[in-house]
């Protein structure tokens, strides 16, 4: 089966390089200069698994647009961000919105091509010990990648989908950054700790019935996080 994979970019010169290099670890790619045009191209082939998206644009839809879009619109492709900005704030919104990870320019294009793969390993999670994960009102389906609390689906991104699984296969565990790190987004992530930090909070939003008060994924003060079991 092709791995197919969405590049949004609009600088030809970048969108081309990282697009020979993709199809050259395999991957079946398609291009868009546009947010317009990505999001014509994502309809056209729902069966994309990651999709690369530049922030600056031209013309009315940038990449959190299209980002903020699709997740709007259900999709649960992998999405990960470039940016040539650094403000913490501007990598934060991208997470929040619903994307699994940024690179930020100038990137080397293996660094680019790592994320990737890591990306579709933790969307092709096979060999699962058990189909079904419960913890109070919450049941997690291994092989539909299904979340559910107290009968409604919750729609979660392929990072929020492993670190529910993370969490729930060690319930009542402490766990530190770097294990989340490690569990989710692979020993060779390269990124900062914070992205945890940012797809926690988000998270949150998600599952918790008051996100400022949480109460299945707690902080441990000074060390990390832990989800609580319930009966």
């Amino acid at each position: 089966m092709g791995r197919k994979v969405l590049v949004l970019e609009d600088e030809e010169n970048i969108r081309s390089f990282v697009v020979i290099n993709l199809k050259r670890a395999g991957y079946d790619v398609i291009q868009a200069g546009s947010g317009e045009e990505a999001l014509e191209r994502f309809h056209e082939n729902p069966d994309i698994m990651i999709a690369i998206l530049d922030v600056m644009l031209p013309g009315e839809l940038d990449g959190y647009d299209v980002c903020r879009t699709l997740r709007a619109e259900g999709s649960n492709a992998g999405i990960i961000m470039l940016t040539a900005r650094v403000q913490e704030s501007d990598k934060v919104n991208g997470l929040m919105m619903g994307a699994d990870d940024y690179v930020t320019k100038p990137f080397s294009v293996p660094e680019l091509t790592a994320r990737v793969d890591a990306l579709i390993r933790r969307i092709n999670v096979n060999g699962f010990s058990q189909d079904v994960i419960k913890s109070g009102p919450f049941t997690l389906n291994l092989r539909s990648r299904e979340l559910v609390k107290n009968g409604q689906h919750i729609d979660l991104t392929q990072v929020e989908f492993s670190l529910v699984k993370t969490f729930l296969e060690n319930q009542d565990c402490a766990l530190d950054r770097e294990a989340l790190l490690n569990a989710v987004w692979g020993p060779s992530y390269s990124g900062e700790e914070k992205i945890v930090d940012v797809n926690i909070r988000r998270l949150r939003i998600k599952i918790e019935d008051v996100p400022a008060k949480p109460k299945y994924i707690v902080t441990v003060r000074g060390f990390g996080y832990m989800w609580r079991k319930m009966s």
